[in-house]
């Protein structure tokens, strides 16, 4: 059988090479055992987990797919992206109506009903989770509601939801588990006052004040701009020197410029060492990060957004001999197989980038390679989007990156004021487009956009880099 093909620049950071870890064939197909009742079983209903269960039940493989939520979706859908971006889009409206818009259009009045705009967000995620449940049904994917552990490398016990317990065999085991909220010492997250993103999406009022813990990611910037466009007050408190280091270091800087126009404040190099809660709001201790004088932050909610761990609780992981390495992730080859045989791991509880779409990939790659066809994946070409406004998108390196690799480059970038009309037009010229190519043959390696449908935008980009154009191609092209 054909072994799955990756281009990857970076790999060595994301797999790990087989012949370390395996003594047998990569790609081997089905397991043995005739007893087994499924061809593959899916532990967890999130993006990787549901887009794989339907992937090898649209192969022929009688597939199972079991999830503790009972809402399939997983992080994602419940309590992710999808009431993110509902949360981010009703914001934007309500800020341009008291604000851009104000100045040409006039309101009576323009109030935040904010249980109203919580039950359009829970209905949107009911749609779609009850979406997934029906493609399950269309597909045939035997779905179990419950929380499932290894008892062998073929066998998963489940604990129902409804207080039973069964066991669900299958010849080919995939983990789609996900991740959860990552903790920091000495704070305990009660959803109430000191928050998740979980929480942070479902608050009953708008906060006075609002202190997001950290800006390494994307998570706490788009909650923060969504209470921020409500009328709270947000300051964003990070450990690092910067906000989001993997992003472009001269669109990162930008990008932070233009969060500090829309009032967002931020306090970096600084280190939170007490939450206090006990009283009406909220105190933190602070200290910069190199060390020095003491002084306290007061909010009304916190917001923990120290990142996300894979999550394998419960597995029983160590039962069968699945290996992870120091921060949790389980160890997989090129075709996602784990140390154990017959068993996958795709998603969030894998290396690499903590994303939907990422791991949607990984479930549909990974089922193709169960069933001996060629998974292909370059995670080079994995699009990131920050849904502010403006949002910040980009597609392959970094000019940091770039210059890691000792290449060659030339840089052309250009203001979204100058390059766009139209965003002169509708009244929002902030922002930049930037694209990093090799100076010898001129192809693109990577592009940064920052921009109100950057998101959007990003894309044709993505097909540019996936055909190897150079940026002549690309200037020279109808759009």
């Amino acid at each position: 059988m054909a072994m799955a093909r990756r281009t990857l620049l970076s790999s060595k950071n994301l797999y790990y090479n087989s012949s370390k870890y395996y003594s047998f064939s990569l790609n081997r197909g089905f397991a043995s055992g005739s007893d087994e009742e499924n061809d593959v079983v899916v532990i967890g209903g999130g993006p990787a987990g549901y887009v794989a269960a339907i992937k090898a039940a649209q192969l022929g493989l009688k597939t199972t797919c079991i999830d503790k939520r009972g809402t399939l979706g997983g992080t994602s859908v419940n309590v992710g992206s999808i009431p993110s971006k509902t949360l981010l889009h009703h914001s934007h409206l309500y800020h341009e109506a008291t604000h851009s818009s104000a100045n040409w259009f006039k309101f009576p009045s323009v109030e935040v009903d904010l249980p109203a705009l919580m039950a359009q967000k829970d209905e949107v995620v009911s749609d779609l989770t009850k979406g997934i449940e029906g493609l399950f049904k269309k597909n045939k994917v035997n779905y179990v509601k419950g929380y499932g552990k290894f008892l062998s490398p073929s066998e998963i016990k489940v604990d129902t939801i409804d207080g039973g317990e069964t066991v669900v065999k299958g010849k080919n085991i995939i983990i789609a588990t996900g991740s959860d909220v990552k903790g920091l010492p000495g704070i305990t997250i009660d959803e109430d006052k000191i928050v998740s993103s979980t929480g942070a999406l479902a608050l009953k009022k708008i906060p006075k004040k609002l202190v997001v813990i950290g800006a390494g990611g994307y998570i706490g910037l788009e909650i923060g701009c969504i209470w921020g466009r409500l009328g709270s007050e947000v300051t964003i408190v990070e450990f690092a020197p910067q906000i989001v280091p993997s992003m472009d270091g001269e669109v990162r800087r930008q990008f932070q410029r233009t969060l500090e126009k829309q009032k967002m404040k931020f306090m970096l190099k600084t280190k939170v060492l007490s939450v206090d809660n006990s009283g009406d709001g909220v105190k933190l201790t602070l200290e910069p990060a190199a060390g020095g004088d003491q002084t306290v932050l007061e909010g009304d909610v916190v917001l923990v957004s120290a990142g996300r761990t894979p999550f394998t609780v419960g597995l029983q992981l160590d039962k069968i001999g699945v290996e992870t390495d120091k921060v949790g992730r389980i160890l997989v080859n090129e075709s996602f197989a784990t140390t154990v045989p017959g068993v996958y791991a795709i998603g969030d509880v894998i290396p690499g980038p903590m994303l939907a779409h990422k791991a949607m990939k990984d479930g549909v790659a990974c089922v193709e390679c169960i069933a001996g066809k060629e998974g292909h994946l370059d995670y080079d070409m994995c699009p990131v989007v920050v849904y502010t406004h403006p949002e910040v998108a980009s597609v392959g390196k970094t000019e940091e990156q770039v210059k890691a690799l000792g290449v060659s480059y030339s840089v052309r970038k250009s203001p979204l004021v100058t390059n766009l009309s139209r965003a002169k037009a509708i009244y929002y010229a902030e922002g930049l487009l930037k694209i990093l190519a090799e100076k010898e043959t001129d192809k693109i390696l990577g592009v940064h956009i920052m921009a109100p449908n950057a998101g959007d935008l990003i894309h044709e980009a993505l097909k540019a880099l996936q055909l190897g154009t150079s940026g002549e191609d690309l200037a020279r092209a109808w759009f």
